[in-house]
């Protein structure tokens, strides 16, 4: 089965690939230069409760992203 969820919702550990981003053209720039971008693996390596940053790892790098901008990501889940 597969899921589809943003990234904020994620749990911390989960991995999966990146299938689709609502945002507009300068967000998709600002993700591309961080290496984010369809059927690009992520993994949450955490984030802080209440709308905070979340960090992730894409391609051995950690990144954190606001609440906002991971909420817009959506990821399908490896099971």
């Amino acid at each position: 089965m597969v899921e589809r969820v943003p990234l904020s919702d994620m749990k911390t550990g989960e991995t999966g690939t990146v299938v689709e981003i609502f945002a507009g053209r300068g967000i998709h720039n600002r993700l591309r230069a961080l290496g984010l971008r369809q059927g690009v693996k992520v993994t949450k390596v955490s984030a802080v409760f209440a709308s905070g940053p979340v960090v992730l790892k894409v391609y051995g790098t950690q990144t954190a992203l606001g609440y906002g901008i991971s909420h817009k990501i959506i990821v399908e889940l490896e099971r």
